[in-house]
C-alpha cells in the first residue's frame, strides 16, 4: 500500500460541510478510552467544538482482532455512527483501525475522516542515532500500512517494531483508577530500546492512542531518555486544518461519551471525562 501522498501523524479526506452558522461536531471514536489523549488536544485546539466521543468498548481490544471481521464491524458502526449524530469530521483516534479501515470508510460515507497513523515521519526525520522504535498493539504493527511507511519515509534507518499485547489494556485500567504494574510495563517498553554500534535507540513512536496515558510510567521506567512521539497534537492540528481555527469570542462547548458495551463507567474514569467536558449519556450503538 503505497504511503507517499500520507503523513506519518494523520491522515485526511474530502474537506468537511459547512457548520452553517453553528459550532462544528467532532466524532471521536476508538476502540476503547485511548482516543481520549487525542479528544483532549483536540479541545485544546477548538474548545468551541460539540465533541461526540465514542468508545466501542464492546469490540475492545482491537489488536488481536481478525482484520476482515473488524472492518466489517467498524465500518457498519461507523455507517450508524454518521446517520445519527452527523458529524463535520469524524476522527478515527485508534492506530489499529486508521490503518486497516480507513480507505473503506472513506469510501462509503461522504463524510471527512481523520485517521491516526504511527508518527514514523517526524521520528525519522529527527533522530539523531538513526535506532528509532515503534510502540503499537500487534494489529498496527503487522499492517502493510505501517511497511509502507517505513518504506517511504524511514528506510536510511533502522526501526523496531514492538507489538505489545498489554499496555492497552494496561492504560484502561489505569484510567478507571486501577494501579499499574510497573514490572509489567517495562516488560512490554524494554523491547524497544537497542544499542547498536555505539548508538542507542533516541525515538519511540507511541503507535497507540492509549499510550500517552501512561507516559509518566514510561518515562520513569525507561532505560535512557529518549523522545516519546504522540500522535495526538498531529491530529488536532489536521482538524483545525479542516474546520478552522475557533472565532474570536467563541464559548468553549460540552461534549458527550458513548460506550458501545452500554456499561457505566467507574467513577474515577467519569471524573476523567468530565475533565475532557464530555457527559456520559445512556445511548449505546452496541454491534
Amino acid at each position: 500500500m503505497a504511503a507517499s501522498n500520507e503523513t506519518a501523524e494523520a491522515t485526511v479526506s474530502r474537506p468537511p460541510r459547512a457548520a452553517q452558522g453553528r459550532s462544528p461536531r467532532i466524532l471521536v471514536f476508538d476502540s476503547g478510552i485511548g482516543g481520549l489523549s487525542v479528544a483532549r488536544e483536540i479541545r485544546a485546539a477548538r474548545p468551541d467544538a460539540e465533541i461526540v466521543y465514542v468508545a466501542d468498548d464492546a469490540g475492545f481490544p482491537y489488536g488481536d482482532r481478525e482484520e476482515g471481521a473488524l472492518t466489517a464491524r467498524i465500518v457498519d458502526l461507523a455507517g450508524r455512527l454518521v446517520a445519527e449524530h452527523r458529524p463535520d469530521v469524524f476522527v478515527v483516534a485508534c492506530n489499529t483501525a486508521a490503518t486497516l479501515v480507513l480507505p473503506h470508510l472513506r469510501a462509503a460515507f461522504p463524510v471527512p475522516f481523520v485517521g491516526t497513523v504511527p508518527a514514523i515521519k517526524p521520528a525519522a526525520t529527527t533522530t539523531r542515532s538513526k535506532l528509532i522504535s515503534v510502540l503499537a498493539t500487534p494489529g498496527t504493527v503487522k499492517r502493510d500500512y505501517t511497511r509502507a511507511l517505513i518504506d517511504t519515509y524511514a528506510s536510511h534507518i533502522e526501526v523496531t517494531l514492538v507489538g505489545s499485547t498489554k499496555l492497552a489494556r494496561i492504560a484502561e485500567d489505569h484510567l478507571s483508577g486501577r494501579p499499574v504494574d510497573d514490572a509489567a510495563v517495562l516488560a512490554e517498553i524494554k523491547p524497544c530500546f537497542r544499542r547498536h554500534g555505539g548508538r542507542r535507540t533516541d525515538r519511540i513512536v507511541l503507535g497507540c492512542t492509549h499510550y500517552p496515558f501512561l507516559i509518566d510510567h514510561f518515562r520513569r521506567l525507561a532505560p535512557w531518555e529518549v523522545e516519546w512521539i504522540d500522535p495526538g497534537p498531529a491530529i488536532a492540528r489536521r482538524v483545525v486544518a479542516l474546520l478552522g481555527s475557533a472565532p474570536p469570542g467563541a464559548k468553549p462547548a460540552s461534549g458527550r461519551a458513548i460506550f458501545t458495551s452500554g456499561r457505566p463507567p467507574t467513577a474515577a474514569l467519569a471524573k476523567v471525562l468530565a475533565g475532557f467536558g464530555l457527559e456520559v449519556v445512556g445511548e449505546a450503538s452496541a454491534v
